[in-house]
């Protein structure tokens, strides 16, 4: 499976700063490690240390020499924190190949057992980044004693969204297919929305609208998650559904859709939760995950997953409320986007964590602390149109055109809330609170694997 590096926004900035200067330039990307079952590795970079002017003894366009004062710092900061030390530099100048020169090598084969040795690390890895009119270009690799892989592809995630592949890779043909759609935001964009492995949590009316609307604009790789099976009621909503799937796991009534509409789509359908660890896990995997589940429980691993693991969650919710005389008197949407930069669903107070907790009960359990009033009642069946659950799946998806392409100018909102009701759309955004997952400060923003995973507690 693939390797991928992973960046904050905020460390590319620095690095496509150092990128304009017409020397090379140097520095130690720290990283940690994450893995999802299925064998995809990411490579979660938490911060960068630049090499200090004072310790390069020459530096020029097409080439540098440093002192070990420009590394070892950083190696001492990777044994403390665990970290995967990546040996990082430029070439510098539009058009310049990324590609390792003799040098280069001769370089990573001296650093190799010192960084391991200094970082206390099974891991040596090398970028080498360069830019071709702007558009970020790289090679790497990871080498441990057991073996010796590239870095297959380069992914920044913040307010937008970016993904590289490795210099070598030739840019894939675009289909007919997709004419208008490139048309309308270029072949660069449709490449990336055919590499990226989308995460769907929640199959029903908002799941299943956004994967349909995913994959005609040509995504072609889903993890699918849901725990339920199709009921009559769920027809009305749930996309590709008819009356001969009641009973059948919603994830394959969704998959089977997927395919029918491209027969090369790469669909994992998991019946789970999000709550459940092996499920979860298996999110490692996505580039992003989309939000569609109605539970605060799921919530807040996806929540979680954002932030430990670098992974964008666009997170969307539909609420209808009726009068006391049954008629509708509210459609409420919203959509949220968790990354770097932005606050989690806790911090934005969208999740309440009473129910959650009482989510996560055995029913016996939850009706007991019920009947001691320890923990709230949950509700029953809420209402739901498929004429609402699909325009909040269309506004989470144009998100994520948005973010790959920039059309909506800066700054980013990282919410939307529609009042459907009121014909009225409001934009907003939020910073973390102090010190809490989602802030920088409190050292957990590409934490990668952990025990327990994502630090939380999870049932038996």
């Amino acid at each position: 499976m693939a390797t991928t590096v992973v960046v904050p926004d905020s460390v590319a900035r620095q690095l496509r700063g150092l990128l304009e200067l017409e020397v090379e330039s140097a520095g130690v990307l720290l990283t940690r490690l994450a893995r999802a079952p299925d064998g995809t590795r990411k490579l979660l970079v938490t911060s960068f240390a630049p090499v200090p002017d004072e310790e390069y003894a020459t530096r020029e366009a097409t080439g540098l020499t440093i002192t070990s004062g420009g590394y070892v710092p950083a190696l001492g900061q990777a044994e403390r924190e665990r970290a995967v030390p990546l040996w990082f530099h430029t070439h510098p100048g539009s058009g310049a190949s990324p590609t390792p020169s003799r040098r280069d090598k001769r370089v990573d084969h001296e650093l190799a057992p010192l960084f391991q040795l200094r970082a206390e690390s099974p891991y040596y890895g090398a970028l080498i980044l360069a830019h071709d009119d702007g558009k970020l270009t790289f090679t790497g690799h990871l080498e441990s004693a057991e073996e010796r892989s590239r870095i297959d592809r380069l992914m920044v995630v913040g307010a937008r969204l970016e993904l590289f592949a490795h210099h070598e890779d030739r840019a894939a043909d675009l289909p007919a297919l997709f004419d208008r759609n490139i048309r309308a935001f270029g072949g660069d964009v449709q490449r990336v929305l055919r590499a990226l492995r989308v995460a769907v949590v929640g199959c029903g009316g908002t799941g299943s609208s956004v994967a349909e609307q995913l994959v005609r604009l040509g995504v072609r790789e889903f993890i699918l998650l849901d725990p339920d099976v199709l009921a009559e009621s769920n027809i009305t909503r749930l996309y590709g559904s008819t009356s001969r799937d009641v009973g059948r796991p919603k994830v394959e009534v969704l998959a089977d859709h997927l395919r029918r509409i491209s027969p090369d789509c790469v669909v994992e359908a998991v019946a789970s939760m999000a709550t459940v660890e092996a499920a979860a896990r298996d999110l490692v995997a996505a580039d992003i995950i989309f939000g569609c589940t109605d539970d605060n429980a799921g919530r807040l691993v996806l929540s979680r997953l954002a932030y430990y693991m670098l992974i964008p969650v666009i997170d969307c919710g539909v609420l209808l409320t009726n009068d006391l005389g049954g008629h509708i008197n509210g459609i409420h949407g919203r959509v949220t986007a968790l990354h770097p930069g932005a606050a989690c669903l806790v911090c934005r107070g969208r999740i309440d964590l009473a129910r959650a907790s009482s989510e996560l009960l055995t029913p016996e359990e939850r009706n007991r602390r019920v009947d001691e009033g320890y923990a709230p009642a949950l509700e029953g069946v809420e209402p739901a149109v498929v004429s609402y659950t699909t325009l909040v799946a269309a506004t989470a998806v144009a998100e994520l055109i948005e973010r790959l392409t920039g059309y909506g100018g800066e700054p980013v909102p990282s919410e939307i809330l529609l009042r459907i009701h009121d014909r009225e759309i409001s934009t907003n955004t939020a910073s973390p609170q102090e010190r809490h997952y989602c802030d920088p400060s409190a050292g957990k923003l590409g934490k990668g694997d952990t025990d327990p995973f994502l630090e939380q507690t999870w049932a038996a």
